[in-house]
């Protein structure tokens, strides 16, 4: 099959983007070589210094690997790469891995979400409780527009979270709410039985204020659960 030329801006970039879903679609698979730097010019007519950007951004998202003689493998990106991985992928808003990606997304969402509460319970400070139940006041006389409650939500979660004295998780919140994941795409039906259910939130602070760790955990749990579409999905291999 005949490649067209792609584009002249950003060209590293764009060749990064179709090698790196060449591997996570297969094309590429792990432990074989990377087409070679010459065959990579050729075939997308580009410089060889964009191809040597290109493949260096492989390299630092863990995508391959540069062997003993110079020759570049592909890796097995299921087992090397990191987070960042899933956010470019969101970036660029297409390739061959990104069907779940917002499902996957809101599943961590909740995982980390029911941690953060657990280790809120049992780090925070007093004062850092206080706020928390505070907000959960403010959000319990908020109006009905989920626009709104989603604001005061996420505004509630990040005193949690930063409650919590995790900075991995106060680092992944920030990119699940910053937009870096695809979170915001949930349905209106189920955003809705997440925010105007005042009565958890509520609930959920005074665990955290009562230092119940277990409680806080499970309610957290269950109201975060509830934004995550139920539609099966592939596992990943």
């Amino acid at each position: 099959m005949t490649q067209q030329p792609i584009r002249r801006e950003a060209v590293s970039d764009q060749l990064f983007a179709v090698l790196r879903d060449r591997i996570l679609g297969g094309g590429l698979p792990p432990g074989s070589p990377l087409t070679a730097e010459r065959d990579l010019a050729a075939e997308f007519q580009v410089n060889r210094h964009a191809v040597r950007e290109a493949v260096k951004r492989l390299q630092q998202a863990r995508l391959v690997e540069v062997t003993h003689g110079g020759r570049t493998a592909v890796l097995d990106w299921r087992r090397t790469a990191g987070l960042e991985l899933a956010v470019g992928i969101a970036a660029a808003g297409h390739g061959p891995s990104t069907g779940d990606l917002s499902r996957d997304a809101l599943e961590m969402r909740a995982c980390i979400g029911a941690d953060a509460a657990r280790l809120c319970a049992v780090r925070c400070s007093d004062q850092e409780a206080l706020a928390i139940a505070e907000a959960a006041d403010r959000f319990a006389v908020s109006g009905p527009d989920l626009d709104e409650l989603h604001t005061a939500d996420i505004a509630w979660w990040r005193l949690i979270v930063e409650g919590s004295g995790n900075l991995a998780y106060l680092l992944a919140f920030n990119s699940l709410v910053g937009g870096a994941l695809p979170v915001a795409d949930v349905p209106d039906d189920l955003r809705a039985a997440e925010l105007l259910d005042v009565e958890a939130h509520v609930r959920l602070a005074a665990h955290i204020t009562a230092r119940d760790d277990g409680a806080a955990e499970r309610l957290a749990r269950d109201l975060l659960s509830r934004s995550v579409p139920a539609t099966p999905r592939k596992a990943v291999r």
